[in-house]
């Protein structure tokens, strides 16, 4: 064989070795998210479960028992643990997404609802409901620190802003939001009135505006971030508004109308509703949407199912059966996988 002949060979071979390594990386999970890729963990209320959703297949893959009525649920931004707010027993389940087994438990207040987790995945929040405060969890110790953060009447959801500085927190029996700094865990200001009975929170993806839904008065309070006060006049959706998440590029909020079994689309550029309500199954409850913005997923309380509706048509394309009463929906991170690297320079002498 000649020189030309041996390179064009070594090429070829270098080529295959190359799109091998990139094949293997595609197919495996890396270490960051935990085997998380591609799953939604929902809240069973009245069976005391989590049941586990393949987000590709649409298909339960698992489910998990946890503690006496799970509500709130959410997953780290790595993707290896998901806590789970359990109602009648004070606690807080941690589950190992990798295993979809509980590697702890935590106690907090009593009637533990929303769960929020901040960007760098240090610490957690948990809205107390009975107590009227707000516990926050180190992850890395699965400790509670500190002493829980008086916030208003009836604490449910739980929202931290995108650089994680600040947590929202809605107080449904004072009808206002209270607002802690992370860094302190002291709530700042005072209480931001939405109107009635609000239930949980969506901040969007540049941090700048709060989407509350108001469950007792059919709409949607908008608050600005910078001055942490509702900015123009509700907005009217269906009734007994609830759940509500905002779609990754930050374009419209999803909203979960508990009372009219249908979802309302908000367009967030000029804060008014577009199109008609899609409909879903009995008491939606609570929403997410995954990494990619294709799919929203919604919990349907009264029907025992999850509706996913796709974002471009808002059409549900799937209805998945879960288990009794679901709750919360939380959505793993999307997959990072990890760039191919030479580790060496190969050299042809001839």
């Amino acid at each position: 064989m000649n020189k030309i002949s041996r390179l064009w060979a070594l090429v070829i071979t270098i080529s295959i070795l190359a799109l091998g390594a990139v094949v293997a990386n595609s197919n495996s999970p890396s270490s960051a998210e935990g085997g998380c890729a591609d799953k939604a963990y929902v809240t069973n209320q009245n069976d005391d479960s989590v049941s586990v959703i393949n987000t590709v297949t649409n298909a339960v893959s698992a489910t998990i028992t946890v503690g006496d009525v799970p509500r709130g649920v959410a997953i780290t931004p790595d993707g290896t643990k998901a806590y789970v707010a359990n109602g009648n027993d004070g606690t807080v389940k941690v589950i190992n997404t990798a295993t979809n087994t509980v590697s702890a438990t935590i106690t907090v207040g009593p009637q533990p609802q929303g769960v929020a987790i901040t960007p760098d995945g240090a610490k957690a929040y948990v809205a107390n409901y009975d107590s009227r405060d707000v516990s926050v969890i180190n992850t890395a110790t699965n400790l509670v620190v500190g002493s829980p953060i008086a916030v208003g009447n009836s604490p449910r959801g739980v929202a931290i802003t995108p650089n994680g500085a600040y947590a929202y927190v809605t107080n449904g029996n004072d009808g206002t939001v209270s607002v802690i700094n992370t860094a302190t865990n002291l709530v700042v200001g005072s209480p931001i009135p939405t109107v009635v009975d609000p239930v949980l929170v969506a901040i969007t993806p540049d941090g700048a505006k709060a989407y509350v839904t108001n469950f007792g008065s059919a709409n949607v309070a908008v608050i600005n971030t910078a001055t942490n006060l509702v900015v123009g006049s509700p907005i009217a959706v269906g009734n007994s508004p609830a759940g509500v998440a905002i779609t990754p590029d930050g374009t419209k909020v999803y909203v979960g109308n508990n009372g009219s079994a249908s979802v309302s689309v908000i367009d967030t550029a000029t804060n008014t509703v577009v199109g008609s309500a899609i409909p879903v199954g009995t008491a939606p409850a609570e929403v997410a949407i995954t990494p990619d913005g294709a799919k929203a997923y919604v919990t349907n309380f009264g029907s025992d199912s999850v509706s996913v509706i796709n974002t471009v048509t808002n059409t549900v394309s799937a209805t998945i059966t879960v288990g009794d009463a679901p709750l919360d929906v939380a959505i793993c991170p999307a997959a990072v996988i990890p760039p191919t690297t030479p580790t060496d320079v190969l050299k042809f002498t001839g």
